[in-house]
């Protein structure tokens, strides 16, 4: 079921940006596409070109500057001027893709819409048949149906939806969990009905956000009943919680044995510069690319470390991180929580030889001291100072 080839496309340019307190600059935008660019996702959706004057700009700017063979796509509501107004961006583009979006979901069209299905079918199909006239026969449209994950109650409208938009000319259906609501497999299993109805007329993506914490989890799985694409954004971002990380799935993917195109190596520099130019600070806990998940404080997790920190594959770690791209290495700190193995660790590091004995008197020294003083951490220093005003002197 899983797909011959899975393609990361990155929304932080449209999805992420929107979302930002302070939107990108076109100067700005132009460096994020480029970091993008050096990170070889597989395509990239460059704003809204039809929303204002600076996202029009913006997007034609870009799609002049993409490189040859990668897919640029401008979003649009499934309206004729819309539509128009995008393609006049992206057309520069050398594989330029038309993004349509509109609801499908119950709620969404009892609610916010308040037409009839047969209504927003007949949308569907006219908006998607103008765009092809448009664009020509050889350019990828994709459709999203907004709120998809939302659309339990009326999952069965939903094919009718995406047929009729296959049928007017689509060449890929994006299922998006607009809003997280549900535990993944709800979401999961409704995508692979959905691939299983759909078949080959036409590519499968999924498009999440986080509002649960799922997001990724939920993507990942999403390739293994038959998602094509993976709709994501760099450093998380997006609205509210925001949407599915590109580090994370594709390192995900990585580790489950999946062949992805991205530079790997690419992701902590960009990962440390999006986090400049937005103003979010990177978590220190953050998955890949937080300050201290190569930190290791317990005992029993340090002695494992120590053992196969030269090692590929580590005790305590997924990957190394040289090969996300980060000039750090795994490290082992002492506190009232670590054993005699960092000790040990942390002088070696330091040239120091001391014996066993004399480990286990400074392990009893440096737990007292981190106890004493509201459970601290003690610096590699202070048990190089301990061995030289503890140790020797005794």
């Amino acid at each position: 079921m899983k797909p011959n080839q899975i393609k990361i496309q990155d929304v932080t340019l449209r999805d992420g940006n929107q979302a930002l307190r302070r939107p990108w600059t076109l100067d700005e935008k132009i460096e994020v596409f480029d970091l993008l660019v050096a990170l070889n996702v597989d395509g990239i959706e460059v704003g809204f070109p039809s929303s204002n004057e600076t996202e029009f700009v913006a997007s034609k700017t870009l799609a002049k500057r993409a490189p040859v063979g990668i897919p640029i796509a401008g979003l649009s509501r499934a309206n004729e001027t819309e539509i128009a107004r995008t393609w006049e961006a992206i057309q520069y583009a050398n594989k330029p893709r038309m993004h349509i979006v509109y609801p499908v979901s119950d709620f969404s069209i009892r609610h916010v819409l308040k037409i009839s299905e047969a209504e927003v079918i007949q949308k569907i199909r006219k908006s998607v048949s103008f765009a092809r006239s448009i664009v020509g026969p050889d350019v990828e449209i994709q459709f999203s149906g907004e709120h998809f994950g939302d659309a339990i109650e009326n999952f069965s409208f939903t094919k009718d939806a995406f047929l009729a938009a296959i049928e007017a000319g689509a060449n890929i259906i994006n299922l998006p969990n607009t809003v997280e609501r549900y535990r993944p497999m709800v979401f999961v299993n409704m995508v692979k009905e959905m691939k299983d109805f759909i078949g080959d007329r036409a590519k499968v993506s999924v498009h999440t956000h986080n509002d649960l914490g799922m997001a990724t989890a939920t993507s990942v799985e999403c390739v293994y009943v038959g998602a094509e694409q993976i709709e994501v954004a760099l450093n998380g971002l997006g609205e509210r919680a925001g949407n599915t990380n590109l580090y994370e799935t594709a390192i995900a993917l990585h580790q489950n044995g999946e062949s992805l195109g991205i530079n790997f190596q690419r992701i902590y520099p960009t990962a440390k510069r999006i986090a400049e130019m937005t103003d979010i600070p990177i978590g220190e806990k953050t998955p890949i690319i937080g300050d201290d998940i190569f930190s290791h404080r317990s005992g029993i997790h340090q002695d494992g470390v120590a053992k196969t920190i030269k090692q590929t594959k580590g005790a305590y770690r997924t990957f190394s991180p040289e090969f996300v791209g980060r000039n750090d290495s795994e490290t082992i700190s002492f506190t009232n929580q670590s054993g005699h193995r960092a000790i040990q660790f942390l002088l070696e590091k330091r040239g120091v030889s001391v014996s066993n004995e004399e480990i286990h008197r400074l392990f009893e020294r440096a737990k007292a001291i981190s106890s004493n003083e509201n459970n601290r951490e003690i610096t590699e220093g202070e048990l190089v100072d301990l061995v030289s005003n503890y140790v020797t002197a005794s």
